[in-house]
């Protein structure tokens, strides 16, 4: 079974079932080590990088990102 047809599955359980599966994946992550931990950010920003050069992500710079959160929070 691949993740394809797991994630299809699990979708089409009852709303409570999800939840329930929800909790226990997300509880499955805190007991990570760090080097398991370490290797998933570094997934996950060669991801965005190459998102980046793909020019599938917009740049913002960290200005207007600082302004746009002071603005949600005030």
């Amino acid at each position: 079974m691949n993740i394809e047809m797991i994630r299809r599955e699990a979708l089409s359980l009852p709303v409570q079932e999800r939840a329930q599966l929800a909790e226990q994946l997300l509880s499955s992550l805190d007991t990570l080590s760090e080097a398991e931990i370490e290797q998933l950010w570094f997934q996950e920003a060669a991801r965005r990088a190459a998102e980046m050069d793909q020019g599938l992500a917009e740049r913002i710079p960290a200005e207007i990102v600082r302004q746009e959160a002071q603005a949600l929070i005030k």
